[in-house]
């Protein structure tokens, strides 16, 4: 018999410990985001990189993602003339009329946005709040990143905090940024993370009072943030300073203290 200290022992549990782990890694990714079905239909056409028209007149506006210079072209060649059915936890109208949804394929387990990611055909959004939705998300997109495929195949896809002008140039855009946080000041509601020496010009984060709790709630402070290297996504704003303002938890992800910029973990 093996006692517990023997190498033999060890052996047999990391074994099955590693076993444990792919077959729970297999069961979380390959039923991700099977929310309530919202409806089925057939795709008549793509009307923009983040939408679509139902041959029924509905259109859809996919949930999860942002788009990149190649999502209308997938989304083409993935979508048209398919049977769709549509899931989500809601399926009331936004303000343009279009339902948003997570799309699958007939009877797929894996989503039209998880497609789209791990063809890195489209960025994550962070607006899904499931958390073993926005995981695998996150996942196909990381996988993407590490076999620089689609957008990620630019150096410049992620963009470097120390180069303030470049995010500048996007602003209106959605990026995905990456740099370590030099100072965490707190100015009236809101805190910002400083990227830059010169907090008027450098590159920062913002984040109100309001999505505070999210951070709170996941054991995060933000002054535990300064010194620290994330990965921070959102629409770019400012006129002499870019911002990115921070209403969600998944917008920021922390990165290992010995990556260079720019590697995608």
């Amino acid at each position: 018999m093996l006692n517990a200290t023997s190498p033999g022992h060890v052996t047999r549990l990391l074994h099955l410990i590693v076993a444990s782990l792919l077959v729970a890694g297999h069961s979380a990714f390959a039923t991700p985001c099977q929310f309530e079905t919202q409806g089925d239909g057939r795709v008549a056409t793509i009307i923009d990189a983040r939408s679509l028209r139902l041959d029924d007149g509905r259109e859809i506006r996919l949930t999860g993602i942002e788009s990149t210079a190649t999502t209308k072209q997938a989304l083409t060649s993935l979508l048209v003339g398919r049977d769709v059915i549509l899931r989500g936890t809601d399926d009331t109208p936004d303000r343009y009329g279009r339902q948003g949804a997570i799309l699958f394929i007939g009877e797929s387990e894996t989503s039209i946005q998880a497609t789209l990611l791990a063809q890195g055909d489209a960025i994550a959004s962070a607006e899904i709040t499931d958390k073993d939705c926005a995981a695998a998300l996150m996942a196909a997109e990381a996988e993407a990143r590490r076999q620089k495929k689609g957008n990620w195949a630019d150096p410049l896809a992620i963009k470097n905090a120390e180069s303030p002008d470049d995010i500048l140039a996007g602003i209106g855009r959605f990026m995905v940024v990456e740099g370590k946080v030099l100072s965490v000041r707190q100015a009236g509601a809101m805190t910002y993370l400083n990227f830059g020496r010169n907090w008027t010009r450098g590159f920062a984060v913002t984040i109100s009072r309001r999505a505070l709790p999210a951070f709170e709630n996941a054991g995060v402070t933000l002054k535990s943030l300064e010194n620290r290297r994330i990965r921070v996504r959102g629409w770019v704003e400012g006129t002499v300073g870019p911002r990115i303002d921070v209403r969600l938890l998944g917008q920021v992800e922390l990165l290992g203290t010995n990556e260079p910029i720019g590697v995608r973990p």
